[in-house]
């Protein structure tokens, strides 16, 4: 059975089992948990735990009261190494990290075999980033569970929403890993984030371009399963690498969101 071996351990996140736990564990202190209900869907940055990992602990920190119930997580992230069209799925029956492997819902993948734009594509995983780094955090905080894996490509919202809609049960979770803008001065970045920001809030998906934010495709699906669904957004943390790690002269935006 193939499992997928991590690429960024010791450059994103600590390649040991101690200190990643630690990091994690110093993360997750300082989040506050805001959220009422139970949240059906995340989205979470993805960058270096140095620069993202405090506003990816303000979403990962309100899935604590919760965390018994939910047994499976659908995470879609952007693909940052190789182009293509749609959604590519893994032949993996387990992705590991330095806290452990967690096995791959074969049964739910194969759902998405006949969807429209959905592809078996292992090359979109072997050196992306943007799904690796979520898994120590839900490794953290959940008690068990199953993960589908998606790397989303040049994807049609539609196809986006029925893939997450076609997965779609009570005990599971939905993650969207994308960070927002990148590379801009400090006061820039701030204003295309609340611009950004206040697109998600208004559930207004189809306006939010690759510029502000790397995951705009699985955004974009996961807006359009909100409408449907009727779920709400609430902007948990948004913040920028000139917050979290220093230079405000060229900066990576990061926001955090829970839908419920």
């Amino acid at each position: 059975m193939h499992v997928k071996a991590p690429v960024v351990a010791g450059l994103f996140y600590p390649a040991t089992k101690q200190a990643l736990s630690t990091t994690l564990q110093a993360l997750m202190r300082d989040a506050d948990s805001a959220a009422k209900a139970r949240p059906q869907a995340l989205i979470v940055p993805h960058a270096g735990y140095q620069y993202s990992g405090p506003i990816a602990a303000s979403a990962y920190a309100v899935l604590r009261p919760w965390a018994d119930e939910i047994r499976r997580v659908v995470v879609l992230a952007p693909s940052h190494r190789v182009a293509f069209s749609g959604i590519a799925t893994s032949s993996a029956w387990a992705f590991a990290t330095p806290l452990g492997e967690i096995p791959v819902d074969r049964a739910a993948v194969s759902q998405l075999t006949d969807l429209p734009g959905v592809q078996p594509l292992d090359e979109a995983f072997a050196q992306e980033h943007a799904l690796e780094v979520q898994l120590p955090f839900l490794q953290t905080v959940l008690a068990q569970f199953s993960l589908v894996p998606l790397i989303v490509g040049d994807a049609d919202s539609d196809d986006v929403s029925r893939v997450i809609e076609t997965l779609y049960t009570p005990d599971t979770l939905v993650v969207v890993s994308s960070d927002l803008s990148h590379y801009l001065d400090y006061r820039s970045c701030q204003q295309r984030d609340r611009a950004t920001s206040a697109l998600i809030e208004a559930m207004q998906g189809e306006q939010i371009g690759p510029y502000d934010a790397c995951g705009a495709y699985p955004i974009r699906g996961l807006l359009l399963t909100a409408r449907h669904l009727g779920w709400q957004v609430h902007t948990l943390d948004l913040r920028n690498s000139g917050d979290t790690a220093g230079d405000r002269s060229r900066v990576v935006g990061y926001g955090a969101y829970e839908f419920h």
